[in-house]
This record gives C-alpha cells, structure tokens and sequence, in this order.
C-alpha cells in the first residue's frame, strides 16, 4: 500500500480481456538534439511487462514528452517506433489526442491493438491546471471528456510523474475504474518497505542539479522522521555550504544564481534546516575544482575559488562511505558531482559503489542514477532502482503524490465492480 489505509486497483482486480484501456506512461527520454533519435530507453522499456499484459485489449496509450521551450519538446513519433521494435508489433502513432481523427481511429480498433496518441503537453490543458485540489477541473478538461467517451479502463503506470496533477495523470479517478500498472504496482510496494523499516540509521544522499527539490525534500524527511541524516552532494551540496557561511567563489555563485531560479531564497531555506537539524545534515569536507579540465581536491578553508565546483572531495567521500556502511536504508537522488566527465565522476562512482557493496536496503531514484549504475554494472546490487527521481524522492519524503491520491479516489469509487 502506498500510504497506511489508503488502497488502489491492480491489472489483477478486473477482466480486461477485449476492452478499451487507456495507459498513462512516463517515456520522457533524452533525445539526440540534431537528428530526435532516442538515446536512452531504459523508461520505455520499464513498461513493456504493463503493455504485453494488456496486450488483449483494445490499448491507447498515452504519455509526454519534455516540456514547452526546451529543444526535445518533440512528438512521440520516435517513441511509437521504439516500442514497436521492443513489443515485435505495431504500436501506431497517431498525431492527436483528442481531436476527431484521433477518436476515429480509437473507435476503429482491434482487439490487440495499440495506439500512441500525441504528446499530451502539446495541448494547453495537459499543462495549465496543476494542483489537485478541485479534481473536478480536471475532470471537465476537453482531454478527459473527450477520451472517457472511448474506454472502459484507466490505468496509471507513470509513476516517474506522479508528483504531478495534471488531466491524463488525474482526471479520469471518478470517471472510469483506475488502477496501477506493473511500473506503478512495482514502486509502491518496493519503496513501502522504507515505511516499515524500524532499524536505524536511515540515510539519504541528495545530489544533482535541483537543489529547491532537495532542500524541500529534506525537510519532510527529517520533520517526518522518515530519514535520520542526510548526506549531500553536487549544486545541492554547494547551497548548503553557502547556507553555512562558505564562500565559493563568484564565478561558483553566478553559477547556482543562473541556475536556480529564486536562489536567494533557497539559500535561505537550506540555512533553516541547518539551524534546525545541525547534526543530520552532513556537509562535504573538501571539494574538487575544474582547473582548466584537470581535477582539484582542495579542503574547504581553501575558497573561495575562481574555478568551478566538479564534485566533492576524497576525505568526504571517505567519511561517506563510512556512514552508508553502517545504515540500515539508503536512499539516493542524484550524482555527487559533474560524473558525465570521467575526471569528476568519482564522487559519483565511490558513491554508487558504496551503496551497492552495502548491507542497507538500498533505493535509488531514476534519471541519470540509471544511467551511472549501467555503466558501472551494479544494477543488480541494487534493491530498488526508481524510474522517477522527482516522484521517489518525495514518496519516500513522505509527501502524497497526486498521482497516487488519484488511484486511491478511485478504488473508494469503484471498489463494488472489481472481480
């Protein structure tokens, strides 16, 4: 269960056998910027055991694909062609949602078929409304009437993005029967097992890039008493040692200033928590500096620094090390550092590497942490390896996802009509 008394439906909780189901799916994936190719599908693969299941029903899916104003904001053409070579069979890509020639091919299927409708970010509904407060917005969306005309079922399988509220994510939980897929059923169960544990301690490493994300994230655990410390890496790292009063450097601030809208005030926040929890939130010792491409490692005393901050230093990594060896549970979201460069991944590595060789039940969230376990061949030392880094981190925060919430609504709706 995803939260104490709160249930959802299951594949197993109705004979879908010849009708009309709709699949939510999260296939967001890194595309070649000059050619739109694929370069990664380790989240379209990750849905291939939900659709072979409901391979005896008339099946649309649906799904997005980035977001408007970024470079692989792109149709889902290519994603239709890659899952028909991993299925063996036709997935047809049809390049609309709701429109009339969309709803004419649905109503023209087969049992067996499979429809790739366009990318739901395309239309202006899928992305305007958020928040879940008022399910009957999206509800009344132009996305969710038209579609529930056409199926039976609804089934969420897009756990990556189940921290959302939006129409193909939430609307259709009082429409028609709704129930998690294979990847959603998956998530749950695996990462519930953080809620039971009652050993100590609890670790979390937060990394990369979405810094607000993490300090928010940060809070729910430790206020929620979900983590005992947590760990940091990466820009996250750097916001926290600006909250302690280290200088980095300007070019280091201009940096976190560019990338993180509202920085100031992030930098506030992270001053909080270390007000409010100076013991549970471990800061790196000594940093690693891009000096013109070569690595660095110097102690903090010795910034500021004209050169920017790559990844965090050995004595940290040593200390580290150290602390995942004697927890019970490990939680990862993010790199330690810049890890896509050879020279400043080993942050990243020794890290990735700790947690596999550790006796701690070990959850890692998605995007590029798939990626560096692959290339590391540690995929099988890990117990749980999340397909969404947003949605796992804040599953395990103990945060609500609207995703989630929206299964629960449903089986309370329909909890007569299941077998």
């Amino acid at each position: 269960m995803p939260y104490p008394g709160e249930e959802y439906f299951t594949l197993d909780d109705f004979d879908l056998r010849g009708k009309t189901v709709l699949l939510r799916v999260d296939i967001n994936s890194p595309l070649d910027p000059e050619s739109g190719r694929i370069l990664d599908d380790h989240r379209i693969k990750s849905h291939i055991d939900t659709i072979r299941d409901l391979g005896d029903t008339r099946l649309i899916i649906v799904a997005h694909q980035s977001r408007p104003g970024k470079n692989d904001y792109t149709s889902l053409e290519p994603h239709a062609e890659r899952l028909s070579q991993l299925l063996r069979k036709e997935v047809e890509y049809v390049d609309g949602l709701f429109e009339k020639h969309a709803l004419k091919k649905i109503r023209e299927m087969r049992r067996g078929d499979i429809l790739l409708l366009e990318n739901a970010r395309f239309f202006a509904e899928e992305t305007y409304l958020k928040g879940e407060s008022d399910w009957e917005k999206h509800e009344n969306t132009h996305i969710v009437k038209k579609l529930s005309q056409e199926i039976d079922f609804f089934v969420h399988d897009a756990f990556a993005a189940a921290h959302r509220a939006q129409p193909t994510l939430v609307g259709f939980s009082s429409v028609v029967p709704c129930m998690a897929g294979r990847v959603m059923e998956s998530e749950l169960k695996n990462m519930g097992k953080a809620f039971t544990m009652d050993r100590s301690p609890k670790l979390a490493f937060l990394g990369g890039m979405k810094a607000d994300d993490s300090i928010e994230v940060a809070e729910h655990m430790l206020s929620g008493g979900k983590i005992d410390k947590i760990l940091t890496g990466g820009v996250t790292a750097n916001i926290f040692l600006m909250a302690s009063g280290h200088d980095l450097g300007e070019g280091n601030r201009e940096f976190l200033e560019d990338e993180l809208p509202g920085y100031e005030k992030i930098v506030e926040d992270a001053e909080e928590l270390l007000e409010k929890w100076p013991d549970r939130i471990k800061l790196p010792k000594d940093v690693v500096l891009n000096e013109e491409g070569e690595r660095n490692g110097i102690p903090l005393d010795a910034l500021p620094s004209d050169h920017p901050i790559f990844d965090i230093g050995l004595d940290t990594i040593m200390e580290y090390r150290k602390e995942i060896e004697d927890a019970s549970l490990v939680v990862l979201n993010g790199p330690a550092g810049a890890f896509e460069i050879d020279d400043f991944s080993i942050g990243t590595t020794e890290i990735f590497k700790a947690i596999a060789h550790s006796n701690a039940y070990s959850i890692i969230g998605g995007g590029h942490s798939t990626a560096v376990l692959e290339n590391l061949d540690l995929e099988d030392e890990i117990d749980h390896i999340s397909t969404g880094g947003g949605s796992c981190i804040n599953f395990l925060a103990g945060k609500k996802l609207s995703g989630v919430k929206a299964l629960n609504r449903s089986y309370r709706e329909f909890k007569k009509e299941s077998i």
